[in-house]
């Protein structure tokens, strides 16, 4: 019996309890041992004894048969904490299980462990929050995970659990996928549905994983991708991810490498980390870099603020009651919501929308990929609740998530790859495709990983 949890991919874990070599009881008791003795801070909670059965009666024929996850506490899982990451929800209890967890547990066959911490209400990339304190970066104790799938990020890279649940609205996979040294996949806007309950506005919230490995997350959208009644905006059910993992023909297919998306400070050697990987993937892959003077729009605070309605929904009649209880951040928001929005702040928010997808559709008339990075810089440190400064420079409080968030807005599909970090810390590399063609954007990202493997897990990492 090994003493620590798997410490590769989550695919290859099942192979090992198909050949004996491990079993999910092994791995599970690992897996507990290394949650405890972790200083990471990545679970908020553990369902054990829940954990322990499935364990011992697991498939590991199934495609993710016996597999130990974490799952992100902004998922709902009944009987377990339902608190959003925040004080005001610290002692309430979820009624229902999510879609996605629950075609994880019945048709991948997974051992839920227990909870990942999150960013409070998924407001924030920031690993901090009231309720649950700091969550710490594997690769530097110090730094931010990132968020808002902060604890996700963590366990997988500091080798606590080989794959977790995660969420994106404004790049809470990609964010803490590149500041972590994880492949990050958002996938076209409705691939997995978010039911049921889902909360339809904004439109922006995708669901998916914190991976290891490109055929971890071709494996997850095998086992959770397709229709649900329950989320009207999401898509057919296509079979054969994993299978088919590169085999599409990438050859001749047009790229725009842009390193700032023309929105961002991005830090200079990010930059050059960013350019390298994206022009040796292009000359792996066969691609064409042309030229492309990339200007999408910016966001203003009015489409932020329209936003908050679905905050607002959720606390109630609570607020204003419970602003002692927030993040300083999420308070300040809704009180500036609340003083300024009306039917003209919600049209211009609708405005900026239009104007960027109109931006992003232009993008792709003219090129197949897009790249840039993923942040625009390595972790900043894990107590704060902003990162206003770049490389040193200060920056306004927005730059980062504006290299991620043009994706939500639009639905396309967008993976952060880990290419060479910066310091000793991970970067990401960003590439948007079309809508629907998650797969050549997996493709892509599997030609990196061949090519210029990642560690799997955070090099120093306690485990």
């Amino acid at each position: 019996m090994s003493d620590i949890p798997w410490q590769g991919d989550a695919c290859s874990l099942v192979d090992a309890f198909r050949a004996g070599e491990r079993s999910p009881v092994e791995e599970l008791e690992a897996t507990i041992a290394a949650i405890e003795a972790s200083e990471l801070n990545t679970f908020s909670f553990t369902d054990l004894d829940a954990a322990r059965a499935r364990a011992a009666s697991a498939d590991v024929a199934l495609p993710f048969g016996g597999v130990p996850i974490g799952v992100k506490e902004l998922d709902s899982v009944e009987g377990w904490p339902h608190t959003e990451a925040s004080l005001v929800f610290a002692d309430r209890r979820a009624t229902y299980t999510s879609t996605m967890v629950t075609r994880l547990r019945d048709r991948g066959g997974v051992v839920p462990v227990g909870q990942t911490t999150a960013s409070e209400f998924g407001g924030l990339n920031v690993s901090i929050t009231k309720l649950n304190g700091v969550t710490h970066n594997p690769w530097q104790r110090g730094r931010t995970t990132g968020g808002s799938s902060a604890g996700s990020a963590g366990a997988v890279a500091g080798g606590l659990v080989s794959i977790a649940s995660g969420g994106d609205g404004g790049g809470s996979i990609r964010i803490p996928a590149g500041f972590c040294g994880l492949l990050g996949m958002k996938g076209t806007a409705g691939r997995i549905p978010r039911g049921p309950h889902t909360l339809i506005h904004p439109m922006t919230v995708v669901v998916g994983c914190m991976a290891r490995s490109v055929r971890d997350a071709c494996r997850w959208y095998d086992v959770t991708g397709g229709y649900d009644p329950r989320d009207p905006y999401s898509l057919p059910r296509i079979d054969g991810w994993e299978r088919d993992l590169g085999t599409h023909d990438l050859r001749g297919k047009r790229v725009a490498i842009v390193p700032t998306l023309g929105l961002a400070v991005v830090r200079d050697e990010v930059q050059a980390s960013v350019v390298a990987g994206a022009e040796a993937l292009a000359s792996d892959a066969g691609l064409e870099v042309v030229d492309l003077d990339v200007a999408l729009p910016e966001l203003d605070m009015t489409w932020a603020l329209a936003n908050l309605a679905g905050l607002k929904l959720e606390l109630g009649d609570r607020w204003p009651g419970c602003k002692d209880d927030l993040t300083g951040e999420i308070a300040f928001g809704l009180e500036v919501a609340h003083q300024m929005v009306n039917l003209d702040i919600v049209a211009r928010g609708e405005a900026a929308r239009t104007a960027a997808n109109e931006g992003m559709a232009a993008v792709f008339d003219q090129v197949d990929f897009l790249i840039c990075s993923t942040n625009p810089d390595t972790a900043f440190p894990a107590d704060c609740y902003l990162s206003t400064r770049v490389g040193g420079q200060q920056v306004p409080p927005g730059n980062n998530g504006a290299l991620t968030i043009p994706a939500n807005i639009s639905g396309n599909p967008a993976v952060s790859v880990p290419v060479a970090p910066v310091d000793g810390l991970p970067v990401g590399m960003q590439i948007i495709g079309r809508h629907h063609e998650d797969a050549l954007l997996l493709d892509l990202a599997r030609l990196v990983e061949q090519e210029r493997p990642w560690p799997l897990v955070a090099p120093g990492s306690p485990i």
